[in-house]
């Protein structure tokens, strides 16, 4: 027999036997009305071409005639991809994906709850986590995360009773314009407004909660991302050019609250949004699915497990932009742009990301990067700002991109944190009601102009309150066991700053005589100048020395830090440094373009030519 076509037809053979095996396995084909799932939900909508019958996702007895028997054995009740079942459900298809947000910070929320104990009470040795597993740190060391169920403490209360209900591995409902399924539908089948099913299917029809139609969506657009990310930092309200304020209900035109209603009672007005949101961009255009979904490492910080980063796209000043050949038709970027309007395909040059990877949606074509909308198809052009003047100024090497570019940084002063023993509240995690209830107030929040400090990278970024707490106790018997008391934090009591990127980014950068010019972009806070001191001026009740607004003092020249910044390694500015940053608006005063690199943008400053004759005479001297 020849060989050429013996292997061809074992070939056949193969595919023949694949092919009836995964016909015969619980992955199959839509469109089939053989259960008994279809005549009560009729209507439905398939979740996609690739989803098969109804069992296959959600288990159950597709030949029951009763309602009770064929949910019984269904896995998570309505929705498979609840964490207490998608091994069954979603994993057994996704095995890839579910192991990677089952570590990712989406998921666990480690991220935010060891920040919260370290602004509370202090790390105790453990790594906590929304669900307690196995995973692998990212070094690749397997690891153990502790259900935050068992974290003693305020900083566990508030998680359980507060925070929780945004992560995904709960169901939220009952919350307008907030609500979501839990798990991977969480993204994948979104809530509309009221959480209600507005599909084909008449037995759910307008009932909550339920997504709002039973199709998977497998790229998620930005009204998935604004359940959750809408309040604290505020990142999804700011990217939309969206801010509520400190108005809540109060009116702001006509009498009436608005323009736009968001959750939590709250109205929104509108500020300038991201040039990226102006331009059309949706999150997931920017984010990767690793920043989003995970890649299967157990980081302890969210800016550990985020690979985007300005410079990916638009280069430094520098350094360009990195590019790699895709070779492989199941290539990463391949496989990832299956669902996009226009796929990679082998022979692109895709950019890296800060991590080295490549992006699935940015590639370079005659000699130009363009991001690819993924939801859209739309082609965007990114400006590379390698080598330009204003991009190589002297002395800005360790800024971050969004440390000028940021038009408003969202800040959250005096956050007043009310527990109450005598009333009780949800603790979602543990899914009952315990003693223990919490309220917040504020005092006070703005937009601009933002604090600058050094973060964990060593580099200048905008920091915002982080958190700010003042905390009120009432125990069992209604006594006040702590009043309005600040916590420790790295050995004593002080306030906390957390490096930020608002998603709030302009074209046009803070002004040079801005930054240089303006102590409050320094820490100082609202201020005014004595002499060769810098005072505050919004001073809080119980300290009338430090700034509410702000985290440094300076008098007789010298400068003191009474805050720190949250973050390894992170600190304030030191006086060497504030020092040199407000003694370059001596120059910036005349020299006011950075584009100018012969003057002082692209050299360092020397003073001593203000001696000069030629500024000597500017300076009205002789």
């Amino acid at each position: 027999m020849d060989s050429g076509k013996g292997e061809r037809a074992t070939s056949a053979l193969l595919f023949l036997l694949l092919a009836l095996a995964f016909l015969g396995s619980s992955c199959g084909l839509p469109g089939a009305k053989n259960s008994s799932c279809e005549t009560c939900h009729e209507g439905i909508e398939p979740a996609s071409a690739s989803h098969g019958s109804c069992e296959s996702c959600h288990g159950g007895d597709p030949a029951a005639k009763e309602k009770e028997a064929s949910h019984k054995s269904m896995f998570g009740g309505k929705n498979p991809s609840d964490p207490s079942a998608w091994e069954k459900g979603c994993g057994e298809c996704h095995r890839y994906q579910l192991e990677r947000v089952k570590s990712g910070l989406m998921h666990t929320n480690a991220g935010m709850i060891r920040n919260i104990q370290l602004t509370w009470e202090g790390e105790d040795g453990k790594r906590y986590a929304a669900r307690g597993a196995d995973a692998y740190d990212e070094s690749g060391n397997p690891m153990r995360l502790a259900g935050v169920e068992d974290l003693p403490g305020l900083s566990g209360e508030l998680y359980r009773k507060f925070c929780s209900l945004c992560h995904v591995g709960l169901e939220s409902a009952g919350v307008y314009a907030a609500g979501h399924a839990s798990g991977c539908a969480a993204c994948h089948f979104p809530f509309n407004d009221r959480g209600t099913y507005e599909g084909g299917d008449p037995t759910v029809k307008g009932k909550p909660p339920y997504s709002s139609t039973h199709a998977l969506v497998p790229l998620p657009d930005n009204r998935v991302c604004f359940r959750c990310h809408n309040r604290s930092g505020r990142i999804a309200l700011s990217y939309e050019g969206l801010y509520d304020g400190n108005n809540s209900l109060v009116p702001t035109r006509g009498g009436s609250p608005g323009p736009t209603m968001i959750s939590g009672g709250r109205n929104v007005t509108r500020i300038a949004p991201d040039i990226h949101s102006e331009k059309g961009m949706d999150c997931i255009d920017c984010h990767t699915s690793r920043d989003v979904m995970g890649d299967g490492y157990a980081y302890r910080n969210l800016y550990r497990q985020t690979e985007t980063a300005c410079e990916d796209c638009h280069g430094s000043g520098n350094a360009a932009p990195r590019f790699e050949e895709v070779t492989r038709e199941n290539d990463e970027a391949v496989r990832e742009s299956r669902s996009y309007k226009v796929r990679v395909r082998p022979g692109m040059r895709m950019a890296l990301t800060a991590k080295g990877r490549k992006y699935s949606n940015v590639f370079v074509l005659d000699n130009a990067v363009l991001v690819l909308g993924k939801r859209t198809g739309k082609r965007f052009r990114s400006k590379v700002v390698t080598g330009t003047p204003e991009h190589v100024v002297a002395g800005h090497e360790r800024l971050e991109c969004h440390a000028c570019h940021s038009r408003t940084v969202v800040q959250c002063y005096g956050c007043h944190t009310r527990y109450d023993r005598t009333k009780t509240a949800r603790d979602y995690i543990r899914g009952k009601d315990t003693p223990g209830a919490f309220s917040e107030t504020e005092d006070l929040r703005k937009l601009y102009p933002f604090p600058l400090a050094v973060n964990q990278k060593g580099r200048i970024s905008p920091v915002t309150p982080g958190c700010q707490t003042f905390v009120t106790v009432i125990d069992e018997e209604g006594r006040v066991v702590k009043e309005e008391a600040v916590a420790r934090f790295r050995g004593k009591r002080q306030l906390r700053f957390a490096p930020f990127y608002s998603h709030n980014t302009g074209p046009r950068a803070v002004g040079c005589g801005e930054c240089h010019g303006n102590p409050a972009f320094l820490g100082f806070g609202q201020h005014v100048v004595e002499g060769s001191g810098i005072a505050g001026t919004l001073l809080c009740e119980k300290s009338d020395d430090k700034p509410l607004d702000g985290f440094l003092t300076m008098r007789n020249g010298k400068v003191r830090a009474f805050a720190a910044i949250t973050r390894e390694g992170s600190r304030p500015l030191n006086e060497k440094e504030v020092i040199r940053v407000l003694k370059a608006n001596l120059c910036i005063v005349c020299h006011d373009k950075g584009k100018d690199k012969d003057n002082i943008y692209g050299k360092t400053i020397d003073y001593r030519a203000l001696d000069d004759r030629v500024h000597r005479r500017l300076l009205g001297g002789r």
